[in-house]
């Protein structure tokens, strides 16, 4: 009568918790009513490893408060909003500041997701990504993907 190890649960066939995470078109009706233009799946997993080779050489502004302060002071780069946030007036501000700067900006569907890549523990609201020459291809890439995702008409 021990206690059961990931091994043993493995072993009498119960999947693990991050299996058990719902799936992109789950987390896409999950979204808030303003996340537009949301990424697409392919989109939204390239996005994602942008964030991490960025993350990695410390070129990533993460949370409301620090991207807005570095959209402000002129940062270049795109930004990845999540589109599960609640309540909705912590991020309404953002996509407006990045027409303004003229930045591309898109919604993901999932906090959690956009927190893991990353690199924190915690689900991050916001990220704003920096380019580098070692990514920059991908960086490019995705930059002209977001520009050509239609923009909502409020």
């Amino acid at each position: 009568m021990g206690k059961k190890t990931e091994a043993s649960d493995a072993e009498e066939g119960s999947t693990p918790a991050k299996l058990d995470r719902p799936d992109y078109d789950e987390l896409a009706r999950r979204v808030n009513v303003i996340a537009q233009p949301l990424a697409s799946r392919k989109l939204a997993k390239r996005l994602y490893r942008t964030v991490k080779k960025g993350a990695k050489r410390k070129l990533v502004r993460r949370g409301v408060k620090d991207v807005v302060k570095a959209l402000k002071k002129g940062e270049k780069g795109f930004v990845i909003i999540a589109g599960d946030v609640s309540p909705i007036d912590v991020i309404s501000h953002v996509p407006v500041l990045c027409e303004d700067k003229d930045i591309a900006y898109v919604y993901v569907p999932s906090r959690d997701d956009l927190g893991m890549a990353g690199q924190t523990k915690r689900g991050t609201s916001v990220v704003l990504v920096k380019r580098h020459e070692e990514y920059g291809d991908v960086f490019d890439t995705c930059v002209d993907e977001m520009k050509s995702l239609p923009m909502p008409m409020y």
